[in-house]
């Protein structure tokens, strides 16, 4: 059966199984907004962020380097812009989208064997090849997993929702089940906890979870508020363990549904889409940045 087919056109819901610190008892309410006289036009850095080329902050200093035009004219920080105008990014032209459409989630269910990148040197699988079309966009990775680890991987057509699941301020919880060469006592798992030091600074879990395991294997459930390159291996190989298997089961507030196997995926819908928006606004840390002239924080975001 291909990928194409295994879609399915019901996903699952998000769940509320995560609590971030900080963490508001219930859902904020919506930001006040002050739309301008034009309610139909975006500002710049924002249509660029929803393009898939970074957050808003990279699309200021993109920008500023003046390598963005509009109508052929060079763009400052400020500047609003509709469907009607021509932007182009170092000669590129980029289509800006409708405010009022939501973004699309996509959960992949992805096996060991397939690269999280569109382009390999080697040629190895890519977990892009059979996502279905976006007219007019690209699907962006929300996070990645190495080519032997499998599990949850997100995609998005917003680069502001990929930059916020992903940035280390907003701390989201990764949860992984993994299985190890030996077996965890309990002062393994207290080091897990209290953190271990890595060649790129101090990694700890917020919990751990001792599972069953076969023979000289043993399953644990771990969650993780980052996604550092390879940290969760590293973090056991500090250990004195090898890691025979590794699956992501959960990013954020939304699980890998036990009927979606693997190579297959799952798209939300609109309400599940929004519902995750609504949960991202709602868990926004208290010291983070706002968002410019005062408009909601819809997104701002390593691999295993």
């Amino acid at each position: 059966m291909s990928r194409d087919n295994q879609r399915s056109k019901r996903a699952t819901m998000p769940s509320r199984r995560q609590r971030p610190r900080n963490a508001p008892s219930a859902r904020v309410t919506s930001r006040s907004r002050e739309l301008p006289a034009d309610d139909t036009t975006q500002k710049l850095q924002k249509v660029l962020a929803q393009s898939g080329l970074g957050s808003r902050r990279d699309m200021e200093q993109l920008i500023t380097s003046g390598r963005v035009t509009i109508n052929g004219d060079v763009a400052k920080i400020g500047a609003r812009v509709s469907a009607c105008d021509q932007i182009k990014v170092a000669g590129r032209l980029i289509r800006p989208h409708s405010s009022s459409r939501l973004p699309r989630v996509l959960l992949y269910h992805k096996p060991e064997g397939e690269i999280a990148s569109r382009d390999d040197p080697r040629g190895r699988p890519s977990v892009f090849e059979g996502l279905p079309p976006v007219p007019g966009g690209k699907w962006i990775s929300i996070g990645r997993l190495d080519f032997n680890t499998c599990g949850l991987l997100l995609f998005t057509t917003s680069g502001e929702l990929a930059n916020r699941m992903m940035h280390p301020r907003f701390e989201i919880e990764r949860e992984y089940a993994v299985r190890v060469m030996g077996k965890l006592q309990s002062h393994h798992v207290q080091q897990l906890l209290d953190g271990i030091e890595l060649d790129d600074g101090i990694a700890r879990c917020e919990s751990v979870e001792l599972r069953g395991g076969e023979n000289a294997n043993q399953w644990c459930h771990i969650v993780l508020r980052e996604g550092r390159n390879r940290v969760v291996r590293r973090l056991f190989e500090k250990l004195g363990f090898a890691v025979s298997r590794l699956m992501r089961v959960r990013y954020g507030p939304i699980d890998l549904p036990s009927r979606v196997k693997r190579n297959q995926m799952l798209e939300l819908t609109s309400a599940e889409t929004q519902r995750l928006l609504d949960w991202l606004d709602a868990t926004e840390p208290a010291d983070a940045t706002p968002a410019p002239s005062g408009e909601p924080l819809r997104a701002r975001a390593g691999r295993q």
